[in-house]
């Protein structure tokens, strides 16, 4: 059996879906609920998979960027105009429409190469043993629709 945690961040985001064939293709927001799943085999010596301060030095900077910030495909038209307009509050999405499942699996990436770097580094505020685990990464849409995406 495994030990599992999770660390849950809230951000208002919106994203426009171009090639939707309704409502969803036009700028819409969303609260937002990101949740981040670990697990590990055995407890660390402090009796935690890891100190969840660790998921928050990972994430809270990148979340930040997506807060308040709109997504897009960056083949749709208005994609220029947008950013020309909104600068870094539009966030590209090479060539694909930033669907919450999309999105989810951008987190899970951004968290796994955050845990990779986190580890290498020298100053560790809090211990991260390798044997700890992103198992998922599950992205709220609305209080009743989620995306998930694991490892």
């Amino acid at each position: 059996m495994a030990y599992r945690i999770c660390k849950t961040f809230e951000i208002e985001h919106g994203h426009m879906l171009s090639k939707h064939p309704d409502k969803c293709r036009f700028p819409h927001g969303h609260s937002r609920r990101v949740e981040f799943v670990l697990e590990a085999d055995e407890l660390d010596a402090n009796g935690m998979v890891c100190d969840f301060k660790i998921l928050r030095d990972i994430m809270e900077g990148f979340l930040d960027g997506w807060d308040h910030s709109l997504a897009m495909n960056t083949e749709d038209p208005r994609f220029g105009m947008m950013r020309e307009a909104y600068g870094d509050r539009i966030i590209a999405f090479e060539g694909v429409d930033p669907t919450t499942e999309v999105m989810a699996r951008t987190l899970f990436d951004v968290c796994s190469k955050g845990l990779g770097t986190y580890l290498r580094r020298k100053d560790l505020p809090y211990p991260l043993r390798r044997a700890v685990r992103l198992i998922s990464v599950r992205l709220w849409e609305t209080s009743s629709s989620w995306a998930e995406y694991r490892g």
